[in-house]
Formats: structure tokens, sequence, C-alpha cells
């Protein structure tokens, strides 16, 4: 099994460097967002045969390590 970092890849020079899944030009918000709009992995599969399950699960823990990096800050009374 590939760790994330050998999945999910950054170069400035592909998609202006939003994250993709490695070896393809499939961002990770692409595939967030489908997931969003209530695709599931199979239909992702079937559509990207390509990608493999553990790609889709990268992607969403790459979202996940993002939100967890977001500062929220009260809002004053």
């Amino acid at each position: 099994m590939l760790d994330d970092e050998d999945r999910i890849h950054i170069d400035p020079k592909i998609l202006v460097g939003k994250p993709v899944i490695r070896s393809t030009r499939i961002a990770v918000e692409f595939v967030v967002e489908l997931l969003a709009e209530g695709w599931t992995f199979e239909q992702i599969l079937a559509n990207y045969p390509h990608l493999k399950a553990e790609d889709i699960r990268a992607c969403l823990r790459y979202a996940h390590q993002l939100m967890q990096q977001e500062k929220v800050y009260p809002i004053p009374a």
C-alpha cells in the first residue's frame, strides 16, 4: 500500500499547483466534489478506471488534514 505522499502530488506545472492524484490531472478537489455530489466510490472508479479506491481515500485524508489546520476564531460579542 502506498502512503498518501506517494498518491497525492503537487507541482506548480500541473493544474497551477493544485494537489492531484499522482500520474493524473485529477485534482483532489474534484474527487471530493464528486463525493459531495453523492457519487459513490464505485461510480468514480467506473468513470475513472485508472484510479483506485485508495486514491479516493487519500483525497479524503488530504482534505481532512487541511481542515484540521483550519483556525476558527470566536466572533467578538
